[in-house]
Parts: structure tokens; sequence; C-alpha cells
């Protein structure tokens, strides 16, 4: 199921880790409100995977791509998660698709459309694609990957503003709250494995902030993949209000506002 919703009311946000088989450009975004905010299902990234090759319109690649499609949109989306496959090699296909933990049911079924559509367009010749929304990320590969930590794709985005209180107060807490949040995804229910959310008070704020890792890790591959992805927080969003990493396999986000529709 997936990734996740950025912005905050006039907060800009930046996006500056780069994916190994990607460039990716700056990203302004600007949400006008907080309801606007939860409901907008926002555009990410994506990459063109272009080392595991292309396909032609009517080939068996693209046959076996789009009944798999046709196929795995009608399943049920109770619990936000997808991973199938299609065919054998050279022509195997296989989709992933995890939607964020809020965005489950319907939410789940409108993002894949969106971005088997929008992934269509920008990638429209290569095997391997992957696109990010808020509310879900979407892999397709020739190559079976699960229960794979994915370490080359991988980036970042980060709130705009500095932290004005007491910053190693702030990154201490942020710090504290996504490690509680990390031993918590594995603990929950089978609706909510691989996903925790919570919050923390700052005196007269609150630290918002959420986990999630695709459903076909195992438990200690999720706890291996947030460790890595946790460990880019320094570099990405110090002294920041806000910021998220995001990969194919796991994620974080915090927040000094709910960005969640749970």
């Amino acid at each position: 199921m997936t990734v996740l919703k950025l912005l905050n009311s006039k907060t800009m946000y930046l996006s500056s880790s780069v994916p190994i088989f990607a460039i990716v450009a700056v990203q302004l975004f600007f949400i006008r409100s907080v309801f606007s905010l939860n409901q907008t299902n926002a555009y990410l990234n994506h990459n063109c995977i272009n080392e595991q090759g292309t396909y032609m319109p009517g080939s068996p690649y693209d046959k076996n791509l789009n009944s798999l499609i046709s196929t795995i949109s009608n399943l049920n989306y109770n619990f936000g998660f997808v991973y199938s496959s299609n065919g054998d090699a050279p022509n195997a296909v296989f989709i992933k698709l995890q939607c964020r933990g809020d965005s489950y049911f319907s939410k789940c079924r409108s993002c894949l459309a969106t971005a088997k559509s929008e992934i269509s367009r920008r990638c429209p010749k290569n095997k391997g694609t992957i696109i990010w929304y808020d509310h879900c990320v979407l892999e397709i590969s020739p190559s079976d990957t699960f229960d794979k930590i994915d370490y080359e794709n991988s980036f970042d985005m980060y709130n705009a503003k500095d932290v004005k209180s007491d910053l190693e107060a702030f990154n201490k807490n942020t710090w504290d709250l996504l490690n509680e949040l990390k031993e918590k995804a594995n603990k929950k229910s089978k609706k909510d494995f691989m996903f925790a959310a919570g919050e923390k008070s700052l005196g007269t704020k609150k630290l918002y902030a959420m986990v999630q890792c695709t459903k076909d890790l195992t438990p200690n591959n999720c706890n291996v993949c947030l460790k890595w992805i946790m460990g880019k927080l320094p570099k990405c969003c110090k002294g920041k209000e806000g910021g998220r990493v995001l990969s194919t396999s796991c994620n974080f986000r915090y927040e000094l506002y709910p960005f969640l529709m749970i």
C-alpha cells in the first residue's frame, strides 16, 4: 500500500535526496489548509529504471502487465497491500502496491489507478518503474522483489521552516518518537501490521509521526529497513519542522501538525 501526505498550510517542502536511478528535481508544494492537505493524494516522485530494459506496446510483457493490472484492480484492499506476478521470464511482471496505513479500501484502489495511469505516461516503455504518492507507492518490475529491502531507490523531503525552539530537545524528541513507532510497527494487528503512528507533546505544541514498511517484509527486515532509513534523518531533516524519507520498502514522516486521516 503506501506512501503518505506532505505539506502544511503555507508550508514549503523541498525534496533533496536523489534515487540512484533517477534525477529528482527540487519540488515545491503549497497546501492551502489542513483540510485540503488531508484530501490530497499528491504526486511525490517517480523512477524509470532503464537498467531493467524496455518493452513495446502489444509485446508479451505489455500483455502480461495489462492482464495483471486488470486482475489486481478488482482485488480486496482491506489491508492496503498487493503483491502479484504474471508470466514467465523474460516477460514476467511483478507488481507491488503499498498504501499508507490510513488509506486502505477505496482510497487504495483509487491510488493504484492514479499511479498506473501516471507511470504509464512518465515511463511508457520501461519494464521497471516506481512512483510515489502521498497515499501509495507502486512498483512494477521484471524481477521478484518480495521481502527484499530496496537500498537503491530512496529520497527525502523536508519542511523549509527551521525549528525555532530548543533544537537539541526537538531532535531528541523526534528521534525518540520514531524509535517508539518502529518498535510498535511489528506488534500491531494484521490490518495495521508494519505501520505505526503516534504523537508526542512538546510543551504547547505536538509532534506527529508515522513509520511504515511494505507488508512483504519479515518483521526483522522491517526493523532493518526502518533503522537504515531513519539513519538518514540527521542529514535530510535535522532542525526542520517536518521531514520524511521514502524508499520502496519503508518510510517515515514527522510534522508539527496532524497529517494522517485517522
